[in-house]
């Protein structure tokens, strides 16, 4: 399923819930629970709206959670929006959103925020991922890159200086460097400029900066001497327009797949996926259904959206949190 049709189900899913919804109340039924869905503890139908907002890498996977869920009950609206995982914390630590998705655990002085403003909440693993390094399908040269190279490309000193890609290997051709990549409210950026610059927040600033992923897509695919970076599923989904790089972290050269990213060899720039609920989600009955939902159905809706699942140890882990902070 691709990031417009996803879209595209979150656009109709909130009409034609009402419309299923109200034909429901007005017909009888031998399943009060109502057949597959998610009720309550009473048994009651669910209804409600909760708000998701943070990271770009994690929503295509907050996406299909929502659009099954809503699905199965039909009197819940679930929005999703992609503000990067620093936005979506600015957000949900004001209390202005339920759940914060991020490609990154929360920051000391987030968590601080949130403490300040009362915003109980969790950190609560959904899936694992891998940052995928891509180029142009033109392009012949770069097949594996070392975080030597990576570093030698992206850090703070290379702004201005290191624009060709004979620069970074004299092997390599006299074609100039075109950069895509996160912004700096982006998780991923944060993990990136981390594991490759060795501090987080460090990268040179003359490159195409945006929190759209698809973007990114875009303007790789369209620049032979394209380079940029974003989480595996933006590669598996289009591995049609894009090439990606093997990255060689030490152990030799490590391509980008669910299988690296799970056994840890595609290092490093493989890394956990998290959700981040609200205390006060989690006491309301639609908000602990759809959360508990998430994690539970983990395994299916990775697999949908193109992520890696996580181990049996990591969904159980998870579902302890919840249950720990879903506690009055």
């Amino acid at each position: 399923m691709s990031r417009s049709t996803h879209a595209a189900l979150r656009l109709v899913a909130v009409p034609l819930a009402l419309v299923a919804f109200a034909v429901a109340c007005g017909e009888k039924t031998d399943d009060p629970g109502g057949s597959g869905s998610t009720s309550g503890s009473s048994g009651a139908a669910l209804a409600g709206s909760i708000t998701v907002d943070g990271s770009s890498t994690v929503a295509p996977m907050a996406e299909v959670a929502a659009a099954d869920f809503m699905a199965e009950n039909q009197g819940v609206r679930i929005t999703v929006g992609t503000s990067g995982t620093g936005g979506g914390f600015e957000k949900f630590c004001a209390g202005e959103t339920d759940i914060s998705d991020a490609s990154r655990p929360i920051k000391p002085e987030e968590a601080a925020t949130c403490e300040k403003n009362g915003v109980e909440h969790a950190d609560v693993q959904v899936a694992n991922d891998g940052i995928a390094l891509v180029v142009n399908r033109d392009n012949t040269w770069a097949k594996c890159l070392s975080v030597d190279q990576l570093k030698a490309i992206w850090e703070p000193a290379a702004e201005g200086k290191v624009t060709r890609w004979n620069q970074v290997d004299p092997s390599f051709p006299d074609e100039p460097i075109d950069l895509f990549g996160p912004g700096t409210d982006s998780g991923t950026f944060d993990y990136f400029t981390g594991a490759i610059n060795g501090e987080e927040g460090a990268s040179r600033t003359d490159y195409t900066a945006t929190e759209d992923d698809n973007v990114v897509v875009t303007g790789v695919s369209g620049s032979k001497g394209g380079l940029g970076y974003f989480g595996l599923s933006y590669l598996l989904e289009n591995s049609d327009e894009l090439t990606g790089v093997e990255v060689d972290g030490g152990s030799g050269c490590i391509a980008p797949s669910s299988a690296t990213v799970q056994s840890g060899d595609y290092a490093p720039l493989s890394r956990p996926l998290f959700i981040y609920p609200s205390a006060d989600l989690l006491r309301r009955p639609e908000g602990i259904a759809f959360v508990k939902y998430f994690i539970e159905n983990s395994a299916k809706i990775a697999d949908e959206a193109l992520f890696v699942q996580m181990t049996p140890e990591q969904q159980q882990a998870a579902t302890k949190t919840v249950d720990g902070l879903a506690k009055p």
